[in-house]
C-alpha cells in the first residue's frame, strides 16, 4: 500500500510540485476518488529536477544564459512587475508557470499577436509549463483597454466561430513550434509541458457571490477608476459600462484559477495590457492570503510563489507605424485571410532598418547568426536577404516548412529572374506539389482546408449524410452516410442520444450518429450555424443563410438540386444504400436530371419512375390525373429509356 504522501486528491487536475520542477501527472481515478502516483512517474520527477538544478548551476556559473536574460536579448521584455532580478531568480530556480490570453474578438490571429506568444513559446522551448487561454468568456465583454468607443456586440454564432478558429489556430501553431523548434535543437523533453486552455471552462460555473466574496475586497475601487483606460474613456470617449469596468476582475480570475490550480505564475501580455497585469496580479495576492479556505492559503505567501509578470513592446515599424486590428492593417495569420504568398511578400515589404528586430521577434535563429545576416545584408541591400530569411522563417512557423518552402518559390519565380530548370522545378502551390505523391495526402493542421462555409437553410431540410457532402467533408453523398456509420465525423453539440440544445458557451463534440432529419437543426449554434468535424483536423464551421440570400448569391454547393448528376454520386448512392423508399427517391431524382432535365422540377411530382417488367429497361411514364398510370403518353417527349 501506498504511504499517504503519495496519494493525492484527484478532484482537479493540478501539478505535483517537486522542489524547482512542476510536471504534470496521471490520473488515475478509483473508487475512493484518488490517485496513486507510481514509482516509475516519481523517477521521471527527480530526473527532471536533477537536470533543473543543474541547469541553475550552469546559469550562475555563467556558462548558460537566463531565461529572463534570453527573452531580454531578443527584445521581447518591455515591462516588469517588480523587481528585475527577483523574477530572474526566481525562473532561474523554478520552472515558473506562464500564460498568454487572447480573446476570439476576430475570426484569426494577426502578427501582433505573435509577440506575447513567442516568449511564451521561448519559455517552453527552455522547459517551463506554458498555457495558451482562449478567452471564451471573456470576450462576450470585450477588452477596453486603449479604446474610446465600445465593441460592437456580436452574435453568439460569430462568437462561437471565432472561438473555433483561433483554438485551431493555436494547436497548430503549438504543433509548429515544436517541428521548428527541432531545427535549432530544441528537442521535446518529458518535463516540457504545455496547455491550450478556455476560460469557459470556469467562468461559466462561477456565480456572483463567489467572485464578490473572494475576490472583491481585493480589488480597489481607487486604484480601479486612476486608471488611464477608465479616465479617457469617461472624458473622451462614448462612456463606460459596469461590463466594461469589470473586465480587469474577470481577467484577474482567470490567472487566479491557473495559479491555484495549475501553478500558473506568470502572466505574460501586450504592452497595452500593464495596468491588467499589475490589477490581476495584486488580486492574485490578495486571494492567497485572504482565500477563506486555509487549505487553499497554504504554501502560497513564500517568495518562490509569489505571482508576476511583464510586457511585450508594441509592434511597430521603425516609423513608429502600429500593426495590428485596431490600427486597420492587421495581417492575419489565417490563409483564408492573409495567404502565404501574401504573408511572405509582407516580411519583404519591411524596411531594412527593421530587420535585426523583427528576425529576434519571430525567429529562434541564434542571435549570432542574426548578426551575421544582417552585416551580409548590407552588403548588398538590394537582394533583401534578411527579409527573405524572415519570410521563410516565418511562413514556417505559422503554416508549416512546405508552405514556406512554396511561398519562397513563388516569390522568387514572380519577383526574380529564374532560370528554366528553376520554372520547371517551382511548385505552383503546395497542393500541386502535394497531389504529385502517391497514394492520399493524410489531413494535417497544416494542410486542413477552409473552415468556413456558408450554406442555405434549406439543407437542413436533407439527411446528414448529404449534409457533410455539401459542407465538403465528404466526396460524396453516400461518403457522406458510410462516415456516420462508421463513426468518423463529430459535430458540435450534444450527444445525439439526449437530443438537446447545445450549451453554446462551451464548444464540444460528439459523434455523429443517423438521427431524424428534424433533430439536425437542435445542434445549431445560435440558430446560424453548424459546426463539423472528420478525424481531428478537418473541421466545417457551416453558417446558414436564408434560402432567398443563397440564391441571390448565385452559388452552388455539391449535390444541390438542379446541378445534375455529379460523377455520378447519386446512381452511385442509390445502389449503395440497402433501403428501398430512399433508394428509390435517390434513383428518381438522378434520373430526371440525367435524362429530362428540361422537365420543371414542379412537374416531376406528377410523374413516376417505373422499372420495365424486364429489368433492363427504366421508363417514365406521366400519371394522368384520372388514372394511376397512362401508357398511352409512353411515346411522347416527355418518355425516357437508358440501360440500366
Amino acid at each position: 500500500m501506498a504511504s499517504s504522501s503519495l496519494l493525492r486528491s484527484a478532484s482537479q487536475h493540478r501539478l505535483c510540485q517537486c522542489g524547482r520542477t512542476a510536471a504534470r501527472s496521471t490520473t488515475l481515478q478509483g473508487a475512493t476518488g484518488r490517485r496513486y502516483i507510481g514509482m516509475k512517474y516519481l523517477a521521471k520527477v527527480a530526473d527532471a529536477e536533477k537536470a533543473w538544478a543543474e541547469r541553475a548551476k550552469e546559469i550562475r556559473a555563467g556558462n548558460q544564459k537566463s531565461m529572463l536574460s534570453i527573452l531580454e536579448e531578443r527584445g521581447l521584455v518591455h515591462q516588469t512587475t517588480g523587481n528585475r532580478d527577483t523574477i530572474d531568480n526566481l525562473m532561474i530556480d523554478k520552472r515558473v508557470g506562464a500564460y498568454v490570453g487572447i480573446d476570439p474578438t476576430a475570426s484569426s490571429l494577426h502578427v501582433g499577436h505573435l509577440l506575447p506568444l513567442m516568449s511564451l513559446f521561448w519559455m517552453y522551448l527552455h522547459g517551463y509549463h506554458s498555457v495558451s487561454l482562449l478567452g471564451g468568456a471573456t470576450a462576450k465583454i470585450g477588452d477596453p483597454t486603449g479604446r474610446l468607443t465600445t465593441r460592437t456586440k456580436e452574435h453568439s454564432a460569430v462568437r462561437t466561430a471565432n472561438m473555433v478558429n483561433m483554438h485551431y489556430q493555436l494547436k497548430k501553431l503549438w504543433v509548429n513550434v515544436e517541428e521548428y523548434g527541432r531545427k535549432f535543437g530544441y528537442h521535446w523533453e518529458w518535463a516540457w509541458h504545455r496547455e491550450l486552455v478556455n476560460n469557459n471552462t470556469w467562468t461559466n460555473k462561477l456565480t456572483v457571490i463567489e467572485l464578490l466574496q473572494i475576490i472583491g475586497p481585493g480589488m480597489r475601487l481607487g486604484t480601479m477608476l486612476a486608471r488611464d483606460t477608465v479616465k479617457n474613456k469617461l472624458s473622451k470617449g462614448d462612456g463606460m459600462s459596469y461590463a466594461e469596468f469589470s473586465y480587469p476582475v474577470l481577467q484577474a480570475w482567470d490567472w487566479w484559477h491557473m495559479y491555484n490550480t495549475k501553478d500558473i505564475q506568470m502572466q505574460i501580455g501586450g504592452a497595452d495590457q500593464y495596468g491588467n497585469i499589475v490589477a490581476g496580479l495584486n488580486a492574485v495576492k490578495y486571494i492567497s492570503s485572504n482565500h477563506p479556505d486555509p487549505d487553499v492559503r497554504q504554501g502560497k505567501d513564500a517568495d518562490i510563489a509569489q505571482p508576476f509578470g511583464f510586457t511585450v513592446p508594441l509592434l511597430t515599424t521603425a516609423a513608429g507605424d502600429k500593426f495590428g486590428k485596431s490600427a486597420g492593417n492587421a495581417v492575419w495569420l489565417d490563409k483564408e485571410l492573409t495567404s502565404t504568398f501574401e504573408l511572405y511578400g509582407f516580411w519583404m515589404r519591411q524596411s531594412d532598418a527593421d530587420m535585426p528586430r523583427y528576425l529576434r521577434y519571430f525567429t529562434f535563429l541564434p542571435s549570432p547568426e542574426i548578426d551575421a545576416l544582417v552585416e551580409e545584408h548590407n552588403l548588398a541591400p538590394h537582394e533583401r536577404k534578411a527579409q527573405h530569411v524572415l519570410a521563410r522563417n516565418f511562413v514556417e512557423l505559422i503554416h508549416g516548412p512546405a508552405e514556406a518552402k512554396a511561398a519562397e518559390a513563388n516569390h522568387r519565380l514572380l519577383f526574380g529572374k529564374p532560370s528554366l530548370s528553376s520554372l520547371m522545378e517551382t511548385p505552383k502551390d503546395n497542393a500541386a506539389a502535394e497531389s504529385d505523391k502517391k497514394g492520399p495526402t493524410p489531413i494535417t493542421l497544416n494542410n486542413a482546408p477552409s473552415i468556413n462555409i456558408t450554406l442555405p437553410r434549406s439543407v437542413l431540410t436533407k439527411s446528414i449524410g448529404k449534409i457533410v457532402y455539401a459542407a465538403g467533408l465528404a466526396e460524396s453523398a453516400s461518403e457522406g452516410h458510410r462516415l456516420v456509420s462508421n463513426g468518423s465525423l463529430y459535430i458540435s453539440g450534444p450527444s445525439s442520444q439526449k437530443k438537446q440544445a447545445m450549451d453554446e458557451a462551451e464548444l464540444k463534440f460528439t459523434q455523429i450518429k443517423n438521427w431524424l432529419i428534424a433533430d439536425t437543426k437542435k445542434f445549431l449554434v445560435g440558430d446560424e450555424m453548424l459546426v463539423l468535424r472528420r478525424g481531428k483536423h478537418n473541421i466545417r464551421i457551416v453558417k446558414i443563410v436564408e434560402d432567398k440570400e443563397w440564391a441571390e448569391g448565385g452559388k452552388k454547393y455539391p449535390g444541390e438540386g438542379g446541378q445534375g448528376v455529379q460523377k455520378g454520386e447519386d446512381v452511385e448512392e442509390a445502389g449503395e444504400l440497402g433501403a428501398k423508399d430512399a433508394g428509390k427517391e435517390r434513383k428518381k431524382k438522378s434520373f430526371w436530371s440525367e435524362f429530362a432535365p428540361e422537365v420543371d422540377p414542379n412537374e416531376r411530382k406528377s410523374v413516376l419512375y417505373k422499372p420495365t417488367p424486364s429489368g433492363q429497361k427504366k421508363t417514365i411514364i406521366r400519371r394522368s390525373p384520372t388514372k394511376p398510370y397512362d401508357e398511352k403518353e409512353e411515346g411522347s417527349s416527355l418518355v425516357r429509356r437508358r440501360e440500366s
